[in-house]
């Protein structure tokens, strides 16, 4: 048994401060056990959201040693413990208290997006026949556990605060599963590049980094939206056949 100290952000609505705890910790222990040790031993109004302890609810979000992580996710092992450890609400929301941000803007974001359409039956018996590549493609965005890690670490919003004109990589993945849905029909490419943004982000990849579900967002979502964005608004015979056949938008 050792100790290590945990510097944590204590306030309320982006006041605030923070404050150093020093710790008892063992092998095998995570950010958030140490958290919890604080909260029970030393500081019983620490603020903290957290569910399953797992990975995979996507609540304990923080920012470690500024990095986005999953607190149920890092070890302690993996962290420089001579030095305090510094633990602080994700950037890119409205803070709460401590550690706690009010991320409800991810939901309403998520209402916006055009909903899976699909398209008729195909078969005799009144199902839908697909290729089990096309099935597998999407399967990688459905591990999201909406941690909302991607989309504090984009620099669109956590930087420049631009909710209102982007959506963010969490909900781009979002609407590359639905847009390359073999079934769905809805057509999601004009609000992609006008109110969802697509064109602010500039693949940076720091969402892929930062993915607890190792999800390939910029490679497999974001850079094919924006092949679907280019080649119907920007691909120069595209956009001629467009005007001359009065479809342009």
């Amino acid at each position: 048994m050792s100790t290590a100290t945990f510097r944590i952000w204590r306030g309320e609505k982006g006041a605030g401060k923070f404050q150093d705890y020093t710790t008892e910790v063992s092998a095998g222990m995570v950010v958030l056990d140490a958290v919890h040790r604080i909260q029970a031993e030393q500081a019983n109004n620490l603020a903290v959201r957290w569910n399953c302890k797992a990975g995979k609810c996507g609540s304990c979000s923080a920012e470690i040693n500024g990095m986005p992580k999953l607190m149920c996710m890092t070890r302690l092992n993996s962290l420089p413990l001579e030095k305090p450890v510094t633990i602080e609400p994700m950037k890119a929301f409205p803070h709460v208290k401590d550690l706690v941000t009010d991320v409800s803007w991810n939901y309403s974001v998520k209402k916006s997006i055009a909903k899976f359409k699909p398209r008729p039956p195909d078969a005799p018996d009144g199902t839908w026949r697909m290729a089990q590549k096309d099935a597998d493609r999407v399967q990688e965005f459905r591990k999201c556990i909406e941690c909302f890690l991607c989309q504090d670490v984009c620099h669109v919003l956590r930087d420049h605060q631009m909710h209102d004109q982007f959506i963010g990589p969490r909900f781009l993945v979002y609407a590359a599963a639905l847009e390359m849905n073999p079934l769905d029909v809805q057509d999601r490419i004009p609000a992609l590049r006008k109110q969802y943004g697509i064109g602010l982000c500039n693949i940076t990849k720091c969402c892929t980094k930062v993915c607890p579900e190792s999800i390939t967002i910029t490679d497999n979502a974001i850079i094919p939206l924006k092949e679907r964005v280019v080649d119907r608004f920007f691909d120069p015979m595209t956009k001629l056949f467009r005007v001359f056949s009065g479809s342009a938008r």
